[in-house]
């Protein structure tokens, strides 16, 4: 409640004097009121109350009013001063609380969201958008608002609360507004301003974690994979990936995202912490959508853990090679070697040293993702490298449940520490020297003129093992037997004769012997 200071001159005010259900309304000084009236208001304050005597002289004198009031009358009054205001008065602003920190004040053009109470200067409430449960939204300064409005919430920041009295010549005059609010009376607004914007407004970014390393920041149709809290101007929460513990993930520059966050993740780099503001024609506009409320102006805290191109293909860094680095694996070399496995963020997926044992593959078997076939390539034994793998040439969108997230960029850090060459592409056993011109009489040792799978894998195994042949490493050597056995054995009775065995020269469409 606001009163009018005492030393401004009483003469010209307006009082409002309380008669049943109506305000009596008139000018102090002015002759508008009996000699005794004038002199008794003088002083008062809004919601003091006075009983007055007022004498004939200073009355109606010995005259009376016909009818209404004898002659040579004295005049009791029971008066409640309701309002006061003068002519000269403007629009008066008290901020009650001001946030620490205010980068933009409310300018003529701005778009506001605001709560306020409303009430007249005895405190009586004439309106709240508090009891709405919905903030007025309008244009500051182009005539959407009574000119008191408009003048009272210039330079306001977002979080300020400020109490604006506003004399009714600003506000809703002499006839009121209709409804609620009677004429010439004066108002009160506690307004909390929440948000503002312009349309003019474009995005701001505001860095708050840079990487000293940035190889690379992202560019349209990258894909994303970042953290964020979602809050509005005020701070109100209204979204977060932590607390659904996993990512947003999202092309950009596309239009899967509000045309805000497109346009603010643009040139950011892995590790990269920055807050994003989105004005409401750049965000969800008018309307809002779920519990974010129309025009409203967003704040985005967002942590990026990665980002890659569906053009990409995998990086591979190397770290160290032995000064003997002439044999380089290939396909079909079986490899062993070492890793860690971890996000872009750093976060660790699997390690080989921490389980004590080396991961062992046939390389482009299909035993691991095709970005791990690909970084393994041309790698000789003793080697250290990083390999970068695109979740495209990784666990694509999927992911493995429970070990790595979907569409996640892979890093691996490799020690190859073993090499055994493979056969040549299409073989899965070769001799080590010539073929003896009597092959099939030296596997058929009971000289039956057949050959049993026990005669068959017997007689592998031993040029194996005397170094005359060698089946393709990293294979069940059993299986790899019997696919040969059963490749001869072209009738399927369970024995080769020498009508059926062949060798690979002789017939082409086969890879055994």
């Amino acid at each position: 409640m606001v009163s009018l200071p005492t030393e401004k001159p009483c003469k010209e005010r307006e009082a409002t004097h309380y008669d049943r259900d109506s305000t009596f309304n008139v000018f102090v000084g002015k002759g508008q009121l009996i000699a005794g009236m004038d002199q008794a208001l003088v002083g008062m304050c809004v919601n003091e109350r006075r009983f007055v005597k007022i004498p004939p002289k200073l009355a109606y004198g010995s005259e009376g009013v016909s009818g209404v009031i004898p002659p040579d009358s004295v005049l009791h009054f029971d008066i409640l001063l309701m309002d006061i205001w003068n002519s000269e008065d403007q629009v008066q602003i008290h901020t009650y609380v001001k946030p620490p920190s205010c980068p933009r004040t409310i300018q003529v053009s701005d778009f506001v969201r605001y709560h306020y109470n409303g009430t007249f200067l005895d405190g009586t409430l004439f309106d709240s958008s508090h009891n709405r449960m919905k903030t007025y939204d309008t244009y500051v300064g182009i005539g959407w608002l009574i000119p008191g409005m408009d003048k009272g919430l210039l330079g306001m920041c977002v979080g300020e609360k400020r109490i604006i009295t506003i004399p009714p010549f600003l506000a809703y005059g002499e006839d009121g507004d209709g409804k609620d609010i009677p004429g010439q009376a004066s108002l009160v607004f506690d307004v909390a301003l929440l948000d503002l914007h312009n349309p003019k407004d474009g995005i701001s970014i505001e860095n708050k974690v840079v990487p000293e390393n940035c190889e690379r920041q992202s560019q349209r149709g990258d894909f994303l994979r970042y953290h964020y809290n979602g809050t509005l101007l005020d701070g109100t929460f209204f979204d977060s990936s932590y607390s659904r513990n996993r990512t947003f993930d999202t092309y950009i520059g596309q239009g899967y995202v509000i045309a805000g966050m497109d346009e603010g993740l643009l040139g950011v780099c892995i590790g990269e912490k920055r807050r994003i503001v989105v004005p409401p024609h750049l965000g969800y506009g008018e309307e809002g959508r779920g519990n974010i409320p129309g025009s409203a102006v967003l704040v985005f805290d967002i942590h990026v853990i990665d980002f890659h191109n569906p053009s990409d293909s995998i990086s591979i860094t190397s770290h160290y090679k032995p000064p003997d680095c002439s044999v380089l694996s290939k396909k079909g070399d079986y490899l062993k070697y070492h890793y860690n496995a971890s996000l872009l963020d750093g976060t660790l997926l699997d390690s080989t040293w921490n389980l004590g044992k080396t991961y062992n593959i046939v390389l482009g078997s299909g035993q691991v993702v095709l970005g791990m076939d690909m970084g393994l390539r041309e790698m000789c034994v003793g080697e250290k490298r990083t390999v970068i793998i695109p979740p495209h040439l990784g666990y694509g969108e999927a992911g493995v449940d429970g070990e790595v997230p979907g569409s996640a960029v892979l890093v691996f850090d490799i020690e190859l520490l073993e090499l055994v060459a493979g056969l040549p592409e299409g073989y899965m056993f070769i001799w080590n020297g010539e073929v003896s011109a009597n092959l099939f009489e030296e596997i058929d040792k009971d000289g039956n003129g057949e050959v049993l799978l026990e005669e068959f894998s017997e007689y592998i195994h031993a040029q194996v093992a005397s170094g005359k042949g060698k089946l393709a490493p990293g294979f069940d050597a059993e299986m790899i037997v019997k696919n040969m056995f059963s490749n001869q054995d072209r009738n399927g009775d369970g024995k080769v004769t020498a009508e059926e065995f062949k060798l690979k020269d002789q017939e082409a469409k086969h890879d055994e012997l």
